[in-house]
């Protein structure tokens, strides 16, 4: 091995998701011409995911498809197809399906969240994801069979929200029942949830809230007080979990296996490990974040500064996210956006209808010319989309 090798700096990161994928262009991009830090993207697929849009590739909608090597394009990084199988931490490895041992002096953990098929009997076996595009392509393929029916879409949180408008608006040969705890929207303004209860009445989806399911079966979804509802397909959109494999690794994790983070975004207990996106229990005053693209995005960036500070000698300084809006699509042409303070309380100020929904594909649409400027960035700043701005950070020095 030469001297160069040697002095290498290997940096992995695990996931191609919007926070991955932005700390590996981040980091690849500002040290491609220092020859002593080599990059490596790992993912299961070659192509980066939407996860905004799976709704919209459930219900047989073309969405844009992204080729991740070349987004990685000039870059310096390489990528790596495969699925992460182990992570050895005390011996900086990483297992990866086809028996291929990577090793790493540097580790980002993105691995992200899916839907919890596990904590209600019978969802594995018998429900829709929204997961993958893989998933979201079959249930795209079951709503296009002839006969219509009824789709119970069970959980009642934003993406269940959209999930259940999109299909009533472009299969409307089917009735489409959300049930969930809470009432849609809870939590937003009132003009953001009347809004929305409206919407939905609009397009047909019957909303049941206040109910809770103990088991779906193939023909039907049992409820909590003893009551079922039928149904010939079920979307599952209730909770989230995330990989176990940090905490086989034995990586600092919380209650809901997310790695625990310091400020700067390093493991509690591994600090060569970043932990970034719904992977990640990044504690900010207002509370723990929540898994969005919104906050995704910068947590791949800072997780990426932090590295450069530490390789250079310097400390790294603490990640601060606010909260700007949140967004959630009601068919191609209705949107309601609910604008928010920083801890994501919700604001007097929402956008409706038409004007949201363009909103709404704007700021969509807003990693592309991200991850192009990232490609280009000087060692002194960085751009994240912030409610269809771009908002400049200044912590690689």
């Amino acid at each position: 091995m030469n001297a160069t090798a040697a002095q290498q700096h290997e940096v992995l990161v695990l996931g191609a998701g919007y926070a991955g994928l932005s700390a590996a262009i981040q980091l690849a991009a500002r040290t491609k011409r220092r020859g002593n830090l080599r990059v490596r993207l790992v993912n299961p697929y070659d192509t980066f995911t939407e996860r905004l849009r799976l709704h919209m590739t459930a219900t047989g909608q073309e969405t844009a498809e992204m080729s991740i090597p070349a987004l990685l394009e000039g870059t310096g990084a390489d990528f790596v197809r495969g699925w992460v199988t182990a992570i050895d931490a005390d011996a900086k490895t990483v297992r990866i399906d086809d028996d291929r041992v990577l090793r790493y002096d540097t580790l980002v953990y993105g691995l992200g969240s899916i839907a919890d098929t596990a904590a209600v009997p019978g969802v594995d076996d018998h429900a829709y994801t929204l997961n993958s595009p893989q998933d979201a392509a079959l249930l795209a393929e079951r709503l296009s069979r002839p006969g219509g029916g009824t789709v119970v879409v069970g959980g009642s949180g934003l993406t269940g929200v959209e999930a259940a408008a999109e299909m009533a608006e472009q299969h409307p040969e089917f009735e489409i029942v959300l049930l969930g705890r809470q009432e849609p929207g809870a939590g937003m303004h009132p003009k953001a949830r009347a809004h929305m209860g409206a919407a939905l009445a609009r397009l047909g989806v019957r909303v049941l809230s206040g109910v809770e399911v103990t088991k779906v079966l193939p023909d039907r979804v049992e409820l909590a007080d003893g009551s079922s509802v039928p149904a010939d397909v079920v979307l599952w959109t209730s909770g989230t979990r995330v990989s176990p494999l940090a905490a086989a690794a034995g990586v600092s994790v919380d209650a809901r296996g997310r790695v625990v983070t310091d400020s700067a975004l390093r493991s509690l207990s591994h600090p060569d490990v970043y932990a970034v996106g719904d992977a990640a229990a990044i504690r900010q005053g207002y509370g723990v974040m929540h898994g969005t693209c919104q906050g995704g995005m910068p947590t791949g960036v800072h997780a990426a500064l932090s590295i450069l500070r530490v390789l250079a000698g310097r400390q790294p300084k603490p990640f601060r996210f606010g909260y700007y809006h949140t967004p959630v699509s009601l068919g191609r042409n209705d949107a309601v956006v609910q604008f928010t303070h920083p801890d994501d309380s919700p604001r007097r100020i929402v956008l409706t209808g038409k004007r949201a929904a363009q909103y709404k594909e704007t700021v969509t649409a807003a990693p592309w010319p991200t991850f192009a400027r990232m490609k280009k960035m000087p060692a002194s700043g960085a751009f994240w989309p912030h409610g269809g701005r771009y908002t400049r950070i200044r912590s690689a020095k």
